[in-house]
């Protein structure tokens, strides 16, 4: 069955650690040289989701086209922008992709999606671990979430597991050979550790 999801690249980080804002951050992709925001939005555009956002402030360069939402819990880390997402998608799963994850592939994500049920989305799980700035959401998630930022626990990793017993989402075993997709840009040198490496390229 094929499945009807909205995919969001959450790019609302303040980038404190990186020392400028992620998002414009150059990478190769296909060829050429272009800003993170532009690589994260094409991987997502290749496993065909029935909407495209992003969530975060609206910054230079972004296409019109393109729904921004701004965070409606503000200061909260990415739970607050999930939370944005799924209190406004017009779908019943919502794909998550972080900004600062240059080596996602699409194939990887197809993966994800080929685990999610219409009611059940999936977490991946690295060395015991939950993974959920990659990661697929059920709309029934909200509530949840909401609670969540009520009680002034931030903490994704407690989110991710509130939903597995809740049977909201399920854990995706990474694999050794899908392990580098997951390794993230956070400080500057996480960019000259890749300079070298060509696996944030579309193979």
């Amino acid at each position: 069955m094929q499945l009807t999801f909205t995919a969001a690249l959450l790019a609302g980080g303040k980038s404190r650690r990186m020392g400028r804002d992620k998002v414009f951050l150059p990478v190769e992709w296909e060829g050429k040289s272009v800003p993170l925001w532009d690589r994260q939005l094409s991987v997502l555009k290749a496993v065909a989701p029935a909407e495209l956002v992003i969530s975060g402030p609206r910054k230079k360069g972004y296409s019109a086209s393109i729904p921004v939402y701004a965070d409606e819990w503000h200061g909260m880390g990415p739970l607050g922008g999930i939370a944005t997402c799924l209190s406004r998608i017009n779908n019943g799963l919502l794909l998550v992709l972080a900004i600062d994850l240059p080596h996602v592939q699409p194939s990887f994500l197809q993966r994800l999606l080929a685990g999610s049920e219409a009611n059940c989305g999936i977490v991946p799980i690295l060395n015991d671990h939950f993974e959920p700035l990659i990661a697929i959401y059920p709309k029934a998630a909200l509530e949840l979430a909401v609670a969540q930022l009520r009680k002034r626990d931030y903490v994704l990793r407690h989110f991710a597991a509130l939903l597995l017993q809740h049977r909201l989402v399920t854990g995706y075993e990474v694999e050794t050979s899908e392990q580098y997709q997951l390794e993230n840009w956070n400080r500057p040198e996480d960019l000259s550790q890749d300079t070298s490496r060509a696996g944030f390229q579309h193979p």
